[in-house]
């Protein structure tokens, strides 16, 4: 009788680490032209910084961003109504931190010494806004510490509670319904059209909600296009073909210019409400065929083995493969997750005002011509903060998805 031999454990590849000194000459000195080509980067990127400095603090005139502050992160929203989107804000920043804090249940530290600098850096930042103290500055502060809070609260909970994440899908659905219910208004509160919407406000809301409502529509097309029904097939192919075939721009022009042409005269669809159809469409099929070669890469042996073990097909394609399909996607999803952020800047076509927009009014004004430097690097900065922390969470999501040591 022979036996088995025992399991032998898996364990992580040992990381060795190695000092700065090391790795510059390991990778930037290693030959005479890489070390030239090295010195000669430095000098660009040092000089540029330099110069970019000595502009901000000697040339640059920042009044125009203290005053249209309101203007860039708002639009037009109702001063006496912005209490709304603080309590949005407060919402969101809440569930983020209990988010974080029951996805990091299992580690030995929630508070790492990168996440402390992080946290004070973000701190000083708030300190440094261009806003009254009161309350605008001593409200980012509260809602950093909410955060930190809640992150805590949530960790603890789920470490006596496993099942708390089950409850986390729920909660941030329930607070979508509740933040569309505090932006438009209706229900006790006051109504506040779309076309008082501006700034980062309306860039967020566009971005999340397409991203957010694409991924389904996404994942359905990328089924259909893999389907042996041809007429399945065939619709999604097209619908596929048609969107990428043109810039989104064109598809902007189309939503404001032809649609109407094409409704009767008694209905007429909101601005907004176009540009998010369109927003939506155009990153759905993108997200559509980076999922088809998500779904392509997964090798067929792992749904026939879920076969054998008795799944039906849903359970196949929602159990075994689509996880390692969209764990494949991760990086290319997150590069046209960024892209679409970056695209909202294109509703101007509607005459919609998002951050971009909004800044292109305000250096309009006669008091603020000349000001485009020191606008658009402001606002450039808020883009590549936005699009930094999606890139820090998918490299994240990559190390905790990654299974294979």
């Amino acid at each position: 009788m022979t036996t088995a031999p025992p399991p032998v454990p898996s364990t992580r590849p040992v990381v060795k680490s190695i000092s700065p000194v090391a790795w510059l000459k390991k990778n930037l000195f290693n030959t005479w032209y890489n070390s030239l080509i090295s010195i000669l980067l430095l000098w660009i990127i040092g000089s540029t910084f330099y110069s970019t400095i000595v502009w901000a603090f000697t040339e640059a005139r920042w009044l125009v961003i203290p005053a249209n502050l309101k203007l860039f992160m708002t639009g037009l929203f109702p001063v006496d109504q912005l209490w709304r989107i603080w309590l949005l804000f407060g919402i969101l920043c809440a569930l983020g931190g209990l988010t974080w804090g029951v996805l990091a249940r299992n580690g030995a530290k929630l508070f790492g010494n990168k996440t402390l600098l992080w946290i004070a850096f973000v701190v000083a930042l708030s300190l440094l806004v261009p806003t009254p103290l009161v309350p605008h500055r001593l409200l980012l502060l509260g809602c950093e510490v909410l955060i930190v809070a809640m992150a805590w609260v949530g960790k603890t909970a789920a470490r006596a509670n496993p099942n708390l994440g089950k409850w986390l899908p729920a909660g941030w659905g329930l607070a979508a319904f509740l933040g569309l219910w505090l932006l438009v208004g209706g229900l006790g509160l006051e109504t506040v059209g779309t076309g008082k919407w501006g700034g980062l406000l309306l860039t967020m809301f566009l971005a999340v909600v397409s991203i957010i409502v694409s991924f389904p529509i996404a994942m359905v097309l990328a089924l259909s296009r893999q389907s042996k029904l041809p007429v399945v097939k065939g619709l999604a192919t097209g619908l596929i073909e048609i969107m990428r075939g043109a810039p989104l721009t064109v598809f902007f022009f189309i939503g404001d210019v032809m649609l109407p042409i094409f409704l009767p005269n008694t209905i007429s669809l909101d601005r907004l409400l176009r540009a998010m159809v369109v927003l939506i469409l155009f990153c759905a099929v993108y997200t559509a065929e980076t999922i088809r070669g998500g779904l392509q890469a997964v090798p067929r042996g792992q749904a026939e083995a879920a076969n054998a073990l008795g799944l039906n097909t849903p359970l196949t394609l929602g159990l075994v493969v689509m996880p390692q399909a969209l764990k494949v996607s991760i990086p290319a999803l997150v590069g046209i997750f960024i892209q679409m952020i970056q695209e909202t800047s294109l509703i101007a076509i509607l005459g919609l005002f998002d951050l971009l927009g909004m800044s292109r009014s305000i250096l309009s004004n006669p008091g603020f011509v000349g000001r485009y430097a020191e606008v658009y690097f402001f606002i450039g900065l808020i883009y590549w903060v936005m699009c930094y922390v999606m890139s820090i969470g998918s490299r994240r999501l990559e190390q905790a998805l990654n299974t294979e040591h």
